[in-house]
């Protein structure tokens, strides 16, 4: 009878770990597809939406439930997006490049929660 609430707690590990699965094998195929600036601008402005979404609809009557936000939002983003190779992205180019590089992809990130916003609210809000 033990074993029901062993898994009763593993199941939030097991479920951030599928998701960080599934989260680094697309963010390595994108990188395979785009690589470089390109792969890590895509990645990091998809996942700025995707987690505006979850965040967006946590604020209202949620549709995820949350199970899903630990497999999506701490699981899947979490592995999908990274600082790391954006840092060492900006570090490895040349300045001009790396000054424009920082600017897009921050107003793209807000631009992207933006839209996630107006995306789960219908416009409004």
């Amino acid at each position: 009878m033990q074993c029901r609430p062993l898994l009763t707690q593993l199941e939030p590990i097991l479920l951030v770990a599928v998701g960080g699965f599934a989260g680094a094998n697309l963010r390595y195929f994108i990188d395979l597809l785009a690589g470089g600036l390109s792969g890590t601008f895509i990645v990091n402005v998809a996942g700025s939406f995707a987690l505006g979404v979850l965040v967006y609809d946590s604020l209202r009557e949620p549709a995820i439930a949350d199970n899903s936000r630990l497999v999506f939002g701490t699981g899947f983003l979490s592995s999908f997006t990274t600082y790391s190779t954006f840092v060492l992205d900006i570090i490895l180019v040349e300045p001009t490049v790396a000054v424009g590089y920082i600017g897009a992809s921050y107003l793209t990130g807000f631009v992207a929660v933006i839209v996630a916003r107006r995306v789960v609210y219908g416009g409004g809000r």
